[in-house]
């Protein structure tokens, strides 16, 4: 892989660093979903399929939808997804 773009693949992932233990948690395990997937085009269905190891992880988080739709915006805002509309994402071709 050349350097350059090595480089640009890890500079994504700052913002990781500088969130807090339990959101990095989150995010990492949003993450984890979405790769399980194997799409590079996927729904929001598809990721609330993997909602029950979520709410594993987190026993006492109640609102484990709303948060995986919050930990979704976070990856959009941050160049891992793009957002179609519709329930529907795209993993970046940055990513």
């Amino acid at each position: 892989m050349p350097e350059q773009l090595v480089r640009e693949q890890w500079a994504q992932t700052v913002f990781l660093r500088r969130a807090g233990m339990e959101a990095r948690g989150w995010l990492l395990e949003v993450m984890r979903t979405v790769e399980d997937i194997g799409l590079s085009s996927f729904t929001l269905g598809d990721v609330y399929a993997g909602e029950d190891r979520l709410q594993r992880a987190y026993p006492n988080n109640r609102n484990v939808r709303p948060k995986i739709r919050q930990q979704l915006q976070v990856l959009r805002d941050n160049g891992f997804l793009e957002f179609l509309g519709r329930g529907k994402y795209r993993l970046s071709r940055e990513s």
